[in-house]
């Protein structure tokens, strides 16, 4: 067997990136559906005066998403098989969370229960940036803004818990 046939059980770029940017699609809409920033319940919490307006989730968040789907399209196309599965159950577990977080916080209404997600979420980017640095560094580095941006929303989400006790 040669190269091309590594590469063919690997998939090829279209399949990898494509993959992967299908399974943060479903994350992001999925999480964006439960997301009521306009609702009474939301505007009445009390917020730090270092939030960020509204618009600016959105505008962080897509570049973060498309950032998510480039490092694992890249790292999946590493061949080790066996550090490939778990990291593609790491990256499913992440983007469970990612979704589950606005379910917590905005469905149920709950920022203590938020704020129990994102620490979940927060575990699980490290463990997603260790195992795709095991395959790929420059797919794992990637992701360092991810890391930051969520250690940024736990400490809003902890901002929040405290003071809508």
């Amino acid at each position: 067997m040669g190269g091309r046939d590594a590469r063919s059980r690997r998939g090829g770029p279209w399949l990898r990136y494509g993959s992967a940017a299908a399974a943060v699609t479903v994350s992001a809409v999925t999480g964006a559906r439960a997301v009521d920033a306009d609702s009474a319940w939301y505007r009445s919490l009390r917020k730090p005066s270092w939030q960020p307006p509204s618009w600016a989730f959105g505008a962080v968040w897509t570049p973060l998403y498309a950032s998510i789907a480039y490092a694992a399209g890249r790292a999946w196309g590493v061949p080790a098989q066996r550090r490939r599965a778990a990291l593609t159950a790491s990256l499913a577990v992440n983007l469970t969370l990612d979704a589950g977080w606005n379910r917590l916080f905005f469905h149920h209404r709950s920022p203590r229960a938020g704020l129990a997600g994102t620490l979940l979420l927060d575990l699980s980017t490290v463990d997603l940036i260790r195992r795709t640095a095991r395959v790929d560094r420059q797919a794992a580095a990637v992701l360092v803004p991810y890391a930051a941006w969520c250690a940024f929303a736990t400490a809003l989400n902890a901002s929040l818990a405290r003071r809508n006790a």
